[in-house]
């Protein structure tokens, strides 16, 4: 017998110890530390806030680190000031123009400076704000598109078979836009020596029910901008009245202050409406976009809407409604902040930094397809050699592989493959923003070197089956539910996108970890779903 037991008495076992108060100052003290979190239904009870904080914010640290994510163009850095000023804005509901007339204020002097940027005449140009570019493009393509409607109309002429023009190498809301509002797409394919549209080939795709032309000032794919002006000439020596848009998106707050001579916006003839992301080189955090017309006569009256029931007389042209103050006040502390000025010395310093990145990646043997020196974003997009392009040697990898390896340094860099009637190039892209210095990029660069190495000694039958392991057991593809997961079964032989065309090729993104000597190396940041209703970030 035990001592200390006497006989008959039950030893108490662990689970059998009376309750006691639970201490909630020690997190991983209370029950909650030895439940999972809620997944599907809403809890019964309550928790106390520093739990909810510190179970939530556990799980988001397995989010990738967004300063090493060079996929994207949406900005990751603004300064505390500005993160202060829009936290104590965001209760404001941005659509009360009574309740928050400053804000309202704001808003309007920040669409001002915005068109008077991109040059539009004084005095007639109507801008407003969005939640990104996607939502202003949708704007800018119902405004087409009601207003060839109505000219077909006045004319007595069907108006059943509306079609835009675009590039190939659009990115995927601009596909969103035409199929939502059923407008046919016509499109002038990149190749393999051109990765933007063909102005020639744009204009003589044009026929009565083109509804307008895109323009990109910034692929989604290289950075290069799109020849705004050669279209223009070419529909006025042609007398065609087929207005331009052009998505500068990505460009919209570089090229001025980069290349403030290029004539891409309003000083064009046949610009009539031009969008720009407020959270990409606008340098604030998402989602903010903007869109500006020449002036009203390009948006017809009948697409804005009038109100009182927020307390006073006010017009609304946009698709989305109630949203945050937030963003507005961050874009307005950006433009008076900086000035041109400070643009200018940030553009021109991540313009430096991607021709510097540039250099060293060909200094390593790879072929650069994008523009240097100002004449695109500041981004660089690169691949591998070709036998024809000097490779001596097969190689048993691709650009997809490397983005593998790089995941294991913590990396996110994207392969995938180029626009169609391209033969199945494969490229990467990194994305040169605000926060991304010159001793980062000397760190990538490093790290690029090592990569490099490690995919040589490797054979391409281990890395095929290293993908399918990552695939399957690491990365978050593999592991987190889909929220489309339903719909993608519904329609898993469905193609919608342009990407998925038979003669297009799938862009692909990549991620996962890697084999370094004798033991696997996890990705430190786990790939993301990228299923979203949203786009254009």
């Amino acid at each position: 017998m035990a001592p200390g037991v006497k006989a008959g008495v039950k030893r108490r076992r662990a689970d059998d110890a009376p309750d006691s108060p639970e201490d909630f100052s020690n997190v991983y003290g209370s029950h909650f530390a030895d439940q999972d979190l809620p997944c599907d239904d809403i809890p019964d009870e309550s928790m106390p806030p520093e739990v909810a904080y510190r179970m939530i914010k556990d799980e988001l640290s397995l989010d990738n680190n967004p300063k090493l994510n060079l996929a994207s163009f949406v900005s990751t850095y603004m300064e505390k000031e500005a993160e202060d000023l829009m936290l104590e804005a965001m209760s404001k509901n941005f659509i009360d123009f009574e309740e928050y007339p400053q804000t309202a204020e704001i808003h309007h002097r920040c669409a001002n400076m915005i068109a008077n940027l991109f040059h539009a005449p004084q005095d007639t140009a109507i801008g407003t704000s969005t939640v990104g570019s996607s939502e202003a493009i949708m704007l800018a393509v119902l405004a087409m598109k009601r207003r060839w409607k109505q000219q077909r109309q006045r004319h007595g002429k069907p108006i059943d078979n509306p079609n835009i023009i675009m590039s190939s190498a659009v990115q995927v809301c601009w596909e969103k836009a035409a199929r939502y509002f059923e407008i046919e797409e016509k499109y002038v394919n990149c190749t393999r020596t051109r990765f933007t549209i063909d102005p020639k080939e744009a204009v003589e795709l044009c026929d009565e029910n083109t509804i307008g032309i895109v323009a990109i000032l910034g692929t989604t794919y290289t950075g290069a901008y799109e020849d705004v002006k050669a279209i223009s000439d070419l529909l006025v020596k042609k007398k065609s009245h087929v207005p331009i848009h052009v998505d500068a998106a990505s460009g919209g707050f570089v090229a001025p202050f980069v290349l403030p001579h290029l004539e891409w916006d309003f000083r064009v003839e046949r610009v009539v409406s031009i969008n720009v992301s407020g959270h990409k080189y606008g340098l604030v955090y998402p989602g903010v976009g903007w869109v500006v017309w020449r002036s009203p006569e390009y948006l017809p009256k009948d697409l804005i809407f009038n109100i009182n029931y927020l307390g006073a007389e006010q017009s609304s042209f946009t698709l989305n409604f109630s949203k945050g103050a937030s963003q507005v006040i961050g874009q307005y502390y950006q433009l008076i902040r900086l000035g041109k000025a400070g643009y200018r010395h940030i553009m021109c310093n991540l313009t430096k930094t991607a021709d510097y990145l540039a250099g060293a990646l060909r200094e390593l043997g790879f072929v650069i397809m994008s523009e240097g020196q100002s004449q695109g974003l500041p981004l660089v997009a690169f691949r591998f050699p070709s036998k024809d392009e000097g490779e001596t040697e097969e190689k048993d990898f691709d650009e997809f592989a490397l983005a593998h390896y790089l995941r294991s340094r913590g990396w996110v860099i994207p392969a995938y493959t180029m626009a169609p009637e391209t033969g199945q190039m494969k490229m990467m892209r990194i994305v040169v923003r605000e926060d991304f210095s010159r001793s980062r990029c000397e760190l990538l660069i490093k790290d690029i070197k090592l990569c490099r190495q490690h995919l040589e000694q490797d054979s391409n039958q281990f890395i095929k089956r290293l993908q399918e392991h990552v695939r399957r057991h690491t990365s978050a593809s593999g592991k987190i539910r889909d929220p489309m997961g339903a719909a993608k079964a519904a329609f898993k032989n469905e193609r919608h996108s342009l990407q998925d065309h038979p003669s297009c090729n799938a862009a692909k993104y990549s991620g996962g970890g890697v084999f370094f000597g004798p033991a696997v190396v996890l990705p430190r940041f786990p790939t993301q779903l990228q299923s979203s209703f949203a786009v254009h970030v």
